[in-house]
Parts: C-alpha cells; sequence; structure tokens
C-alpha cells in the first residue's frame, strides 16, 4: 500500500486532463494513491481509462446526487451498474454516491436520490467495495439509511457534521474523511481531536480550489501530506506516526491490508 492515499479526488476532471502524465510522475515517485471518484456514467468510464496510466490510481465508479435529475436516471443507474460489474476486478470502490437537498429545488432530498444511493450500496455490497459518501446537509438521512448497510468499509467524504454526529458515525463504524480546510479551520480542528484515530482519512477533493491556502489551485493528490501535517499538529502526534495511522486506516478502507 502507498505511504500516502487521498480518499477522494476527481483525476477524471477537465481540469487535470493536461497533466495527468505528471500528476501520476509524482504520485509514484513520492509513494501517493488516489481514490479517483466519478460523477455519473460517463465520468466513470473515464476514471477506469484513466486508471490505466498507473496502479496509483484506484478508480472509483458512481453517481453523484448531482448527476440525479431528468427521464435518464434509470439508463444512467442501469449503465453504471453494469460498467461496476463488468470491471469489479479493476475498481476500487463505488463513489461519489449520496445524498444533498442542495440539488433539489425544494430544499428536500427527492426520492431518486435516496433510489440511486441505495441501489449504490447494494452494488458495493455485492461487489465487496468500499464507498465513499457524499452527505452535504443530509448526514442524519445518510445515518439512516445506512442501518440497512455496513458502514465499516464506508468513507464520510469531507465529513463536515456535528459532534452529534461525529459521534453517531463512530457508533456506527464509519471512516470520516477531512481535507485541505483542516488546515486552517478550527471547527474542523476539533472534529480531529474528537475523531478515533483509527478512524480518520485524509483527502483533497480536488480539483476544488482552497481560498486559504496553495495559492488557490486545484487540489492535488500531494496536499494530503498538509492535512497530515494539520492532524498530527491537532493531535500532538509525530507526523510520521499520523501518517503511518492513516495508511493503515486507508488499507483497511481499500481492503488491502
Amino acid at each position: 500500500m502507498a505511504r500516502y492515499v487521498d480518499s477522494h479526488v476527481h483525476l477524471s476532471d477537465a481540469e487535470y486532463a493536461g497533466e495527468l502524465d505528471y500528476t501520476v510522475s509524482y504520485m509514484e515517485r513520492l509513494g501517493i494513491a488516489a481514490c479517483a471518484v466519478s460523477m455519473d456514467y460517463t465520468d466513470s468510464a473515464r476514471t477506469l481509462e484513466i486508471s490505466g496510466m498507473g496502479a496509483c490510481i484506484l478508480p472509483f465508479v458512481g453517481i453523484h446526487p448531482e448527476r440525479v435529475s431528468g427521464p435518464g436516471v434509470e439508463d444512467a443507474l442501469h449503465d453504471t451498474v453494469a460498467l461496476a460489474e463488468q470491471n469489479a476486478d479493476r475498481i476500487a470502490g463505488i463513489g461519489e454516491i449520496g445524498l444533498d437537498p442542495t440539488y433539489a429545488g425544494d430544499d428536500v432530498i427527492p426520492p431518486d436520490q435516496v433510489r440511486v444511493f441505495e441501489h449504490m450500496l447494494e452494488l458495493a455490497s455485492r461487489l465487496g467495495k468500499p464507498v465513499s459518501i457524499h452527505s452535504r446537509r443530509s448526514l442524519d438521512r445518510v445515518f439512516d439509511v445506512m442501518t440497512s448497510f455496513d458502514a465499516g468499509r464506508a468513507s464520510l467524504h469531507w465529513f463536515d457534521g456535528s459532534k452529534r454526529q461525529l459521534a453517531r458515525a463512530r457508533d456506527m463504524g464509519f471512516y470520516v474523511s477531512f481535507g485541505p480546510v483542516a488546515t486552517y479551520a478550527n471547527d474542523k480542528q476539533r472534529l480531529i481531536e474528537l475523531s478515533d484515530m483509527d478512524r480518520i482519512l485524509v483527502e483533497t477533493d480536488g480539483p476544488v480550489r482552497f481560498s486559504r491556502c496553495f495559492g488557490l489551485r486545484a487540489g492535488h493528490p500531494c496536499f494530503v501530506a498538509s492535512v497530515l501535517h494539520a492532524i498530527s499538529e491537532v493531535r500532538r502526534m509525530p507526523f510520521d506516526s499520523v501518517a503511518d495511522a492513516v495508511a493503515r486506516n486507508s488499507a483497511d478502507y481499500l481492503g488491502m491490508s
């Protein structure tokens, strides 16, 4: 397993199109692996394609809640499930999947989002794959859905819940993932302080840009070292101890221990 793992990054995004060779090269030199998540069927196919560039790219396929709308949902779901099943030996996980009322006009989680989320979870369970979950403004509903599924290999990407929700995530066995905002945001640092060390993952969510770090550059997998440093500061642990712990967590999450 790689020394560092970016547990959530969109390497199939057009932002990286002209520099993937360079990105894969530095990831291999620095011992970084990346869970390359997808947004929809087309994006999932692209993620599988670019995963052929190097073993450091761990492809996740799935349907993001933003893409769950319109009459084409059923076809997209069918095609994405078929793609995952046909490439079960190649994919590392299922994601980005989840719930988000932001994308619904009435600010309520639509039934189609829940249905697609449940189908993606069933797919992950059937294939024995981990999941990367989008839970913006929907954590409690995600918890409710996940009572019927194994949360032990599920990551709450970009965890942004309350202390109560963190406790529930811990009780259910979720991994919680933190990104570059942890380098400066007091609320995220407090959540890191309260999290069980053996359930923490790190991510960049690239190509997201950060206004208070990295000079507004699109997020790159190498940024996870800074997130690990922030965790070491918050937990008052040596950097190497934190990096080793998160590497073990990543391997367990991915089933690569």
